[in-house]
């Protein structure tokens, strides 16, 4: 049996650019991890299923449809035999505030043994934001960034209460990918 392990943070802060050097260091050791963006894997489901052509259509899904379809999605990703590594939102900002992105329904079906935060300072982030023409991100200053930063953390908690996962922050600060790769690597041994 492999592990199950949850990596969140905020728009911004490198998570998959972390992901990316601790999968290639891992891979150098003979540690393998199959890595899954979980609102992807969603979206695949709701495809094979005729729900959806394309993903713009996810968002306009009736909230009983996003329920079955993130259901089904934990379940599949349960069922993944080796270690998993799933790539999603711990919250995601809306304008009526923050909304779980992990819902109960999906993490009692993963059952995860770590959720890791990668953080950074907030300054950073939104340097990052602001000079990644690749991307369209919300408008927001530093002080948002780390409310949403801190709720992040207050719900990490929360979903370590319903699943009893441990709880890992990694910090990637500018220039020192390498030690947050590395950082993240340790924990996914």
């Amino acid at each position: 049996m492999g592990k199950k392990v949850i990596i969140t943070g905020v728009p911004g802060v490198g998570k998959t650019t972390v992901v990316n050097e601790a999968l290639k260091k891992l891979k150098e050791e003979g540690i393998e991890y199959q890595s899954i963006n979980f609102g992807t894997f969603m979206f695949d489901i709701a495809v094979q299923e005729n729900i959806v052509t394309d993903r713009d259509q996810m968002r306009s899904l009736d909230r009983a449809v996003q329920k079955k379809l993130q259901q089904r999605a934990g379940q599949a990703i349960a069922r993944i035999k080796g270690n998993v590594l799933i790539d999603t939102h711990a919250s995601v900002k809306t304008p009526k505030g923050y909304m779980a992105g992990l819902p109960e329904w999906v993490l009692r079906e993963i059952m995860p043994d770590i959720i890791v935060l990668v953080e950074t300072d907030d300054d950073q982030i939104l340097m990052r934001r602001m000079t990644d023409e690749s991307r369209s991100r919300d408008k927001e200053g530093a002080k948002a960034i780390a409310e949403h930063q801190q709720f992040n953390r207050s719900i990490a908690a929360a979903y370590a209460m319903l699943t009893g996962c441990t709880i890992k922050i990694v910090t990637n600060a500018d220039f020192l990918l390498d030690r947050a790769g590395q950082d993240l690597a340790d924990v996914l041994r």
